[in-house]
């Protein structure tokens, strides 16, 4: 049973950071595409970074040069690092990948405020 637990989000002022983790069991993440999303209140939900098995990562505009997503093979985990962060950055954010469906996490709240 595959299963995505994120952890890391919270408060933060602008021009901060945090750094979000996705602790996968039941997949390997170095053998699947890996994605973030984010949503806030009555919008769609949002693509926003994706790691390839190759290790190779695709950002969405709105983060490119400020979020790193990266692998942490030993700990089956995958992380968003997210810097200069902005109050449009708010939103509940969402660990992904797709297998036989589409598998999600919980979602952990990122909060921004000037």
């Amino acid at each position: 049973q595959v299963q995505l637990v994120e952890s890391g989000g919270g408060s933060v002022q602008a021009g901060g950071s945090l750094r979000l983790s996705c602790a996968a069991t039941g997949i390997d993440t170095r053998a699947n595409a890996m994605n973030w999303y984010r949503q806030v209140p009555e919008k769609e939900r949002e693509w926003v970074a994706s790691i390839d098995s190759g290790a190779y990562a695709n950002y969405a505009d709105s983060v490119k040069g400020r979020f790193t997503i990266s692998r942490d093979n030993s700990k089956n985990t995958v992380h968003l690092q997210m810097n200069s962060l902005k109050p449009e950055d708010t939103a509940v954010y969402y660990c992904n990948v797709y297998g036989i469906r589409a598998y999600w996490g919980q979602g952990t709240q990122v909060t921004v405020s000037l």
